[in-house]
């Protein structure tokens, strides 16, 4: 879907067609609406297929007049297998034209608008534009990081009451979603400084305290991200821990009944033979050995359970 936004000091506001620097803004673009952008815009060919890779890294391109910046944002999806992955959005800059095309629906947009409007956030010229849309992208990892933890911290407390294969894999998939955010985050940081040594940041003044403010939220985004990363990584190592602990402890009490349960059998399998012994006249032989078995299996269990073995 297509819509053209023009940037005012009340934020950005919805246009009917398309003016002079006004902002492009695409969401699951249609094969015609890139072939109506490819005609009326003429934004390079070899910029498309970018726009699909999903493992597409951060970067930026400069093709017929046209710059290509390629930032990895974070995006919620309805997976209970992945809830949180990153995927590529491209921003294409020409003289007079500012297009932003994502192949998914996400929230960093509408937030970057409704934002905007509110705090009547003043964009002087396409390079804080960018900025801007950075510093948004970084606010919405530090977003989606919270909710990590708090899943995090359910899935803690239902392995403390009950260790399961379900809540192990639970937690395998949240650091999959962490290893993703450190890796993009790192590749939009190198992006950022990039950026800064390009002909779009000489040619355009902007404001020195945004540019630190997105460094700040980006260090604070990684480190965020490493610092969960390696709690969930104790974490599971002290989970297995648990399991195996729980694991001898099971051994040890099935061996301990096996040893136990052996005693009158073997009992039974030696006065069972057919030999000589010295209770095979005696009336009352049955009744001893079965109280010798008693009496043995009794002092194994005591002997194991004085150890703790059960």
């Amino acid at each position: 879907m297509i819509s053209y936004l023009k940037h005012t000091e009340r934020g950005f506001s919805q246009l009917n067609s398309w003016e002079k620097d006004a902002w492009i803004n695409v969401q699951k673009p249609t094969n015609e609406e890139i072939g109506y952008l490819k005609g009326r815009f003429k934004v390079p060919d070899e910029f498309f297929p970018h726009i699909y890779d999903i493992d597409e890294r951060s970067r930026i391109e400069i093709e017929d007049g046209w710059m290509l910046i390629i930032l990895r944002i974070a995006h919620k999806q309805d997976d209970e297998s992945l809830p949180f992955v990153t995927v590529p959005f491209t921003i294409m800059l020409s003289d007079d034209c500012m297009l932003t095309i994502c192949d998914f629906e996400t929230e960093l947009l509408q937030g970057f608008i409704n934002f905007a409007s509110a705090k009547k956030i003043i964009i002087n010229n396409r390079f804080e534009f960018v900025l801007q849309l950075f510093l948004s992208s970084t606010i919405w990892y530090l977003k989606y990081l919270k909710q990590i933890n708090l899943y995090n911290q359910v899935i803690e407390k239902d392995l403390e009451k009950s260790i399961k294969n379900k809540e192990l894999h639970k937690m395998l998939k949240m650091e999959k979603c962490l290893v993703y955010f450190i890796t993009s985050l790192r590749g939009n940081s190198n992006l950022l400084l990039k950026l800064q040594n390009t002909k779009l940041a000489k040619e355009h003044e902007f404001d020195k305290d945004l540019y630190e403010d997105i460094e700040i939220e980006l260090k604070q985004a990684i480190e965020t991200a490493n610092i969960y990363s390696d709690i969930q990584s104790g974490m599971m190592n002290a989970f297995a821990s648990v399991i195996s602990n729980n694991l001898n402890q099971v051994m040890k009490q099935l061996t301990s009944i096996s040893i136990i349960l052996m005693i009158p059998t073997l009992v039974a399998s030696l006065f069972g033979m057919n030999l000589p012994n010295f209770m095979e006249n005696n009336n009352y032989s049955f009744l001893g050995v079965i109280l010798g078995s008693v009496l043995l299996t009794s002092s194994a269990f005591i002997f194991f359970k004085r150890r703790n073995w059960f």
